[in-house]
């Protein structure tokens, strides 16, 4: 039972009365629950999702008030209405662009190169995105690729700088998305915001482009493999990834193809699992893929590499993040259209700090993605003067597969309660939802 600041008053009052009597009395003592403070709820683009809310039946009040940052782009109606015709039921559209995006350059840039051979689509993907004449419509861009020009794309996710030398957006645009009670996103109170340095987009020039002729369309056809979350942790963000790249192929071939042909897709799931994932890489090797696009999870991608590049394949992921991809040894041959979560730690860390949190925990689960951002948006809060006697940075194993037991935080939710934070912030995904259902039990008032 909570003593409010009025029982209080009211007590002090009659204990007054009562020593005039001569009968003494006490304060009353403040029960444990009164000294816990409200947690504001804090997530990132692994749960920011309507589909998030799925994981919370009969307790979606726990997500009113959640606020949280997704790299994500104003879409148009159009855009969006294009990507119903692809899957009706779609309610969510994280990295629908991005999936978009990575196709259409990645067709573009085979068509400039006028070979399908990996290594010629690599050279040319970073230059499709900068220089020449800007287009933003496939076919438009498809067909001045095949008279050779040299072109900019800017596509759904894709609108100020180009590619930097390492092959992945410059700038991104995030927003800031808001949970309501009933555990669905409340578009109304979306709000977007640009980040990042269109100077560190590459100068360096592609090779020059090939017109189309005849002897170029014996390249064709251009393969695509997918390698996304059709199931496991992240397979919530399944169906919009699966829509952008999906509308993007169709678009690609009502526009004439490239090369001269139909480009074709070949499914595959990574199961937020590197052996499920390592599976289809080696499928797609056996069907002739070119270009792999995925995997969905940072950490996926980081397993897989080393199986693409010595296949001497394309991956390219439209929902990497991990600040470390940016370096990792790929051998010029995985880009994404994702930007860094050195970005969203910048931003994640202004959301919460607007909102005057004084004791902050850091949750992540325990992977490439979770970790980096965590730290990420440790610096930034640090560079902001919250010191480490103000932070607890807290980790999680997410589960080794579909039959493994849920993720247990009861203990460290325990600590949070210790700590006295008033703002948690909670980087993963579906799986993370046992994070905040372990909160609640631990008797942490969940802020609105």
């Amino acid at each position: 039972m909570l003593v409010s600041r009025g029982s209080r008053t009211a007590a002090l009052a009659f204990c007054a009365i009562m020593l005039v009597g001569a009968a003494g009395c006490a304060e009353p003592a403040a029960t444990e629950e009164s000294q816990v403070n409200p947690v504001r709820l804090y997530g990132t683009d692994g749960n920011m999702s309507n589909s998030f809310g799925a994981e919370f039946e009969g307790q979606t009040t726990l997500l009113s008030g959640m606020k949280g940052t997704s790299p994500l782009t104003p879409l148009s109606d159009d855009f969006i209405s294009r990507l119903r015709t692809v899957d009706r039921q779609l309610n969510d559209f994280l990295y629908a662009g991005e999936a978009y995006d990575a196709v259409v350059i990645s067709a573009l840039a085979t068509q400039l190169a006028g070979s399908t051979d990996p290594t010629d689509i690599a050279a040319q993907i970073n230059g499709v995105t900068t220089g020449g004449e800007q287009c933003d419509v496939v076919a438009v861009c498809l067909e001045l690729a095949r008279d050779g020009t040299d072109i900019a794309y800017r596509g759904v996710s894709l609108k100020r700088g180009g590619f930097t030398d390492v092959g992945e957006p410059s700038t991104a645009s995030y927003a800031t998305l808001h949970f309501d009670g009933d555990g669905q996103i409340n578009d109304g109170k979306t709000e977007f915001v640009g980040a990042g340095d269109e100077s560190t987009t590459t100068t360096a020039a592609p090779p020059p482009a090939e017109p189309e002729t005849f002897a170029t369309r014996a390249e064709a056809p251009l393969k695509l493999g997918g390698l996304l979350p059709r199931t496991g942790d992240l397979a919530l963000a399944y169906p919009p990834l699966a829509a952008g790249a999906a509308l993007a192929v169709r678009e690609i071939n009502e526009s004439g193809g490239v090369l001269g042909e139909p480009v074709e897709w070949f499914d595959g799931d990574d199961g937020t699992n590197p052996d499920v994932a390592r599976r289809t890489v080696a499928g797609h090797v056996d069907e002739g893929v070119h270009v792999i696009i995925g995997a969905g999870a940072s950490g996926i991608s980081r397993e897989v590499l080393p199986d693409v590049a010595a296949a001497g394949l394309i991956l390219f992921s439209p929902s990497n993040t991990d600040a470390g991809l940016s370096e990792v040894d790929d051998q010029g041959l995985y880009f994404r259209t994702a930007p860094s979560d050195l970005l969203q730690g910048r931003a994640l860390a202004d959301v919460i700090l607007r909102d005057g949190s004084q004791r902050i925990a850091l949750v992540a689960r325990r992977d490439s993605y979770g970790e980096g951002l965590q730290e990420n948006v440790r610096a930034e809060l640090d560079r902001a003067g919250v010191g480490p006697d103000r932070l607890k940075l807290l980790g999680y194993d997410p589960p080794a597969g579909a039959d493994a037991p849920p993720v247990n935080f009861d203990s460290e939710a325990q600590e949070i309660k210790a700590f006295g934070a008033d703002a948690v912030l909670i980087i993963g995904f579906a799986e993370s939802a046992e994070v905040i259902k372990s909160l609640a039990a631990a008797g942490l008032p969940i802020a609105e």
